[in-house]
């Protein structure tokens, strides 16, 4: 069952007589418990995309259904109060609230919707250890390397048990040891709550994890590689390159 729908969505930018396409036509769906990377050269549209999806920008035009609301139709107090429930979003950059200690930015999320049936204290502590943080709750983030601030910015994500994640290269700054550990952390959160996690990232590793790959190229998004772990032509000629990085050689003309 689909708990994501998104109906041809579409982004535009005018500046001055440019007309500019960051998402073009767009038709996306995730399953329930889904993880979903999308891969893409930069400025290809994934992190605009990946906005739109999560109620934090409007598309121009087009749907984005969440549980069968309709986000882009919704008032931004109704907005914010729904993707505090449902919503939880990883943060390229990690913007987190400088004047707040490590600790204060992962509760945020609990003081703009506190969810009586999640048993904060012990899930807080999972996300703690499980992240490596216990250490450095009470420092701010101007004293937290970026990897720790990325793992307070993951903590966030997940203090309030979102039934969809979306997450802006969430490892990104981290080293491969702590980003197979992350990984490790937002699959088994998965695994417990029936999360779907919809993902950017360059790492093909990660993405090679993932149920199903999307590619993104010139605001344009096809689906790259299947739930059955085949890989898809289409008309961009990339996509075959891309296909050998991902596995290593190129699709056969059964995974066509």
């Amino acid at each position: 069952m689909a708990i994501l729908e998104a109906k041809d969505l579409i982004k535009l930018y005018v500046q001055a007589e440019n007309k500019l396409y960051a998402v073009n036509r767009v038709d996306f769906s995730a399953e329930d418990g889904e993880f979903i990377a999308i891969i893409g050269t930069s400025g290809s549209g994934k992190s605009t995309l990946l906005q739109i999806l999560a109620g934090l920008d409007r598309p121009t035009s087009g749907s984005v259904k969440i549980r069968g609301n309709d986000l882009t139709k919704m008032k931004a107090d109704e907005l914010s109060r729904f993707r505090g429930r449902f919503i939880g979003f990883v943060f390229q950059k990690h913007n987190l609230i400088p004047q707040f200690t490590a600790l204060e930015n992962i509760l945020v999320p609990t003081v703009m919707c506190d969810r009586e049936e999640i048993r904060y204290e012990e899930h807080l502590k999972k996300l703690i250890d499980g992240l490596k943080l216990g250490d450095r709750l009470n420092h701010l983030p101007n004293e937290l390397s970026g990897g720790q601030q990325q793992r307070v910015a993951i903590a966030r994500a997940l203090i309030n048990r979102p039934q969809v994640l979306f997450a802006d290269e969430p490892t990104g700054n981290l080293d491969r040891e702590n980003a197979d550990e992350v990984l490790e952390l937002l699959l088994e959160t998965r695994k417990t709550i029936g999360q779907t996690i919809i993902m950017v990232t360059h790492d093909i590793s990660i993405a090679e994890r993932a149920d199903k790959i999307y590619r993104m190229d010139d605001g344009h998004l096809y689906l790259f590689r299947d739930a059955d772990g085949k890989y898809r032509r289409n008309s961009y000629e990339e996509a075959a390159e891309m296909s050998k990085v991902i596995a290593g050689k190129t699709p056969d003309s059964s995974n066509q």
